[in-house]
């Protein structure tokens, strides 16, 4: 029954969301175009609800010729290939904010696990464990404000089942502004790296954040 009240709340607040920032969108449009050659958006294949496939929206942080298919962590000397612009989108979060259009059209909803890439085998194969293949991907979720970049995908997974199974109002109410905190504060944004957070509090993976 909730998922369908948050679906609702997903096409009110989307596209509100949508016409509130067109003067935002219109500003870093042309930002990237002065920055660097290269479309705006960067569209990318994920994995969305029951591991169906689809085309995740972002502002273009990278260059043209960055390998495609590869996750940030595994480019090596990722600053080569991010833009000026980029560091500044990435940074504020803000070259996420075309998944809105993802989240109106039913891709994506604004809470849930972020979308895996469609060849992250073992996050996949992870989440699976958990059911948090069988919900819809989210703009930001419970591990985004748990860790972020800097988590095994082990705990990253876990996180995510742990949204699951305590999907409600008050657990997406306090992921959102999780989101916003992090986000202000720069929390666990790790260009180039994954799963550099070794401690793990009381047994638990820093569930309690």
């Amino acid at each position: 029954m909730y998922l369908k009240v948050k679906r609702l709340i997903d096409i009110i607040l989307s596209l509100i969301g949508l016409v509130i920032l067109s003067p935002i969108y219109l500003i870093l449009i042309i930002a990237i175009k002065l920055d660097s050659k290269g479309p705006v958006f960067f569209k990318q294949k994920r994995v969305g609800i029951h591991k169906t496939h689809f085309h995740i929206l972002k502002f273009r942080t990278m260059r043209i010729d960055t390998p495609k298919d590869t996750p940030t962590h595994l480019l090596g000397d990722a600053d080569q290939y991010i833009t000026k612009v980029g560091k500044f989108l990435r940074k504020t979060s803000l070259d996420e904010l075309p998944q809105i259009w993802n989240i109106f059209v039913g891709q994506m909803s604004i809470i849930g696990p972020r979308p895996a890439l469609w060849n992250q085998y073992d996050l996949i194969e992870e989440r699976d464990k958990y059911g948090a293949n069988d919900i819809p991907p989210g703009l930001t979720g419970w591990a985004q404000i748990n860790g972020r970049d800097e988590l095994p995908i082990d705990i990253k997974a876990r996180l995510d089942g742990e949204y699951v199974e305590k999907i409600g109002l008050g657990m997406d109410i306090r992921c959102f502004f999780g989101t916003i905190i992090s986000v202000l504060k720069h929390d666990g944004v790790v260009e180039g790296g994954t799963g550099t957070r070794k401690e793990i509090a009381s047994g638990k993976e820093n569930l309690s954040k």
